[in-house]
């Protein structure tokens, strides 16, 4: 166990180098830069730029650097102060602009998570052991629904019937007068009257693919021979059904729990766009399309961290569910 975590730590290194590398050269690989959006907005709002100024703003930027200075000196600040750089756009420090964003969106998203595992695990078990069954046509039903809805269309649907039916103004985390006041039961009651809609519209997402993964897994179990051995021994069913193939039926699941960890940090970008919510997801859109170069490629280094975490994390949960799966040193 001890054997796999540092080999899987001293892997992170290399592997995370050669993101950066990808993810800073393919950033610049649109036509112009940061400096060309800036310009041309400003030139939209009636403002002539000389190229003293141009040249005079490149220079500020660190744009004149070569493309390979700028990643080393990027990335030599991480590595050395931690510090992610500054957001050209909006002129504040990369980690300032992250830390603005990061609790609402991993509250959202942690709440959209646990939305969909419990909603998915029951109905997905139930529509396995039912199989044919009134119940099942139902949820599967329901399932190929969720599936074939698109976020952003579902999302405008609760908006309305949030609107419409509570009262409750649509778009962002919080009505008008709470937005910047400080943290209160009634900002709380607020909160949480707003965040249900992104909540259901992000989990209703995985909940559809698990409920299908989740049936047709336990669907096999059920119809190997272990199962049939020990209800024929007199076991309780609801002990055969939880103790063993449950168990088993899981383990695909446990295994995407480390793609979850990025998107619990980035959330639905789509569904973030149209509900105008203050989570990271817009936020590396709008980094992108600007070529805002150390914001998103800082959010993707982000990204790409959690991702290889959680993908150990997924490893070691595994271990612990199944007893059969072992990593030895020497099979590594």
């Amino acid at each position: 166990m001890v054997w796999l975590i540092f080999k899987r730590l001293l892997w992170m290194i290399p592997t995370l180098l050669v993101i950066s590398i990808i993810s800073f050269i393919i950033i610049q690989l649109p036509p112009g830069d940061y400096l060309t959006s800036y310009i041309t907005a400003l030139q939209m709002q009636g403002d002539q730029v000389s190229e003293d100024q141009v040249e005079a703003l490149r220079a500020q930027f660190g744009l004149d650097k070569p493309l390979m200075l700028q990643y080393t000196d990027w990335l030599w600040g991480i590595v050395r102060y931690g510090n992610l750089g500054m957001s050209l756009e909006h002129n504040k420090a990369v980690t300032e602009i992250i830390g603005e964003r990061v609790v609402m969106t991993v509250l959202i998203s942690l709440a959209a998570l646990s939305f969909t595992w419990a909603v998915a695990l029951p109905i997905g078990v139930y529509s396995a052991v039912r199989k044919y069954s009134a119940g099942d046509y139902v949820f599967t039903f329901l399932g190929f629904l969720g599936l074939s809805t698109p976020g952003f269309l579902l999302a405008l649907i609760c908006m309305y019937i949030q609107y419409e039916f509570f009262g409750i103004s649509t778009g962002g985390l919080f009505s008008e007068a709470y937005r910047e006041a400080p943290w209160s039961v009634a900002r709380a009651a607020d909160f949480i009257a707003h965040a249900w809609v992104p909540v259901v519209v992000i989990g209703v997402q995985g909940t559809a693919g698990l409920i299908r993964v989740m049936r047709g897994n336990l669907l096999d179990e059920l119809a190997k021979l272990y199962v049939v051995a020990a209800r024929a021994k007199g076991v309780h069913p609801i002990r055969v059904l939880w103790k063993y193939p449950v168990r088993v039926a899981i383990n695909p699941l446990i295994s995407t729990i480390g793609w979850q960890l990025p998107m619990i940090f980035s959330g639905a970008v789509i569904v973030s766009v149209v509900m105008g919510l203050p989570t990271i997801g817009p936020l590396l859109l709008q980094a992108l399309m600007m070529q805002d170069m150390y914001l998103a490629g800082s959010l993707v280094m982000i990204l790409a961290v959690l991702t290889v975490i959680g993908t150990l994390i997924s490893d070691l949960l595994l271990m612990w569910a199944d007893p059969r799966i072992r990593y030895e040193r020497t099979g590594q």
